[in-house]
């Protein structure tokens, strides 16, 4: 199963061609929202979308459904990309079961080899993985709505709480109970600096470092840390964080090629796979997101890999910025192409001298 090619697809978004929908779906980067092609919202920036077959891929690289096009309730044109979403649709409503191949397969009448295939083709990731991720959505959810761990993790379908704790801390950086209070038990500290790339950010919590922002004023990426932290106690503390800052700051001036900082930060499985295999990037080298997913595994997963590069939330410490496009050209730096540049320059230049 295929979606049109990418400039098509742009040419629809752009037009709010109705005619395309069903036969994908549009993602925006910056928002974190896909939609159909017809969507009547403000038309993105080019370099801050991605296009995928059905909502479900969407949701697995984690974006949600826009609540003014409604995506989800698009018919899918493609018969198998059909079949997947209605295999998607069987799991979410199905959480509470463990599913197994031969009873999704007969929901779409294939052979447990095909539907393990093509699912995995599609979506990115497997029925089971597909399973696990709506499940610690919806437990989420229940969380935020004021339900209690244990009743949120049995709404979710898990067997018991202990399970869900174990989840939890890998896949959210913190426990059920610090979530459903939206982060009140978390202080972050931040200092901002002058760097070659104009104001940076640093901010980091007890554990370790877990966001780096970079703009043109220091009030606009506060602003930013709030938005990412919403009921964390968030204060500037330029001496707690004054060895993080440093040790960025000389990267950024070419006195070191690398940054060993701790890290505590908040991602999916998907994502930390990701994240680590940037790590592996030798300084002054790039590699494309072709490369990525076939290093992680997911030879067919570069999009995916682009998002998660795109939602990297400490910069320069993980550096999403050694990846670049297949053709060798500069593509999808959260933070703008020019300091991309910037970057991958100083890095080259450091590296021959």
């Amino acid at each position: 199963m295929s979606i049109p090619v990418a400039d098509e697809c742009w040419e629809a978004v752009v037009n709010q061609d109705a005619s395309y929908d069903g036969q994908f779906v549009v993602a925006v980067k910056t928002t974190g929202i896909y939609c159909r092609p017809s969507c009547t919202a403000r038309t993105p920036n080019r370099e801050n979308v991605d296009f995928y077959p059905v909502p479900a891929t969407a949701e697995a690289n984690g974006y949600r459904a826009c609540k003014r096009c409604h995506p989800k309730e698009t018919h899918p044109r493609d018969e198998q990309a059909e079949r997947v979403q209605m295999l998607c649709d069987h799991i979410e409503a199905n959480l509470e079961q463990a599913l197994t191949l031969d009873e999704l397969s007969e929901v779409v009448y294939w052979s447990p080899y095909h539907l393990q295939r093509t699912f995995k083709q599609v979506v990115g990731i497997t029925p089971r993985q597909y399973a696990e991720a709506q499940r610690i959505k919806a437990f989420k959810v229940a969380l935020k709505e004021g339900e209690t761990v244990t009743n949120a993790a049995l709404d979710a379908g898990y067997s018991s709480s202990s399970r869900v704790y174990e989840r939890c801390n890998q896949v959210m950086g913190m426990t059920p109970t610090d979530y459903q209070q939206g982060g009140d038990d978390v202080t972050i500290a931040y200092t901002t600096a002058k760097s070659p790339l104009g104001r940076l950010l640093v901010a980091m919590t007890e554990r370790g470092v877990c966001a780096i922002e970079m703009g043109e004023k220091d009030d606009a990426l506060v602003e930013r840390l709030k938005e990412e932290f919403p009921s964390a106690f968030i204060y500037q503390d330029t001496d707690y964080v004054q060895y993080a800052m440093k040790t960025v700051l000389d990267y950024l001036n070419g006195w070191q090629p690398h940054i060993d900082l701790p890290l505590d930060i908040r991602v999916t499985a998907f994502q930390q796979r990701v994240l680590d295999e940037l790590k592996r990037i030798p300084y002054g080298e790039t590699r494309s997101y072709g490369d990525i997913a076939k290093a992680i595994g997911k030879p067919k997963a570069a999009r995916a890999v682009g998002n998660a590069c795109n939602k990297n939330p400490v910069p320069l410490v993980i550096p999403c910025h050694r990846v670049v496009g297949s053709n060798g050209k500069l593509t999808g730096y959260a933070f703008g192409l020019e300091r991309k540049e910037q970057l991958l320059t100083m890095e080259e230049e450091n590296a021959s001298s």
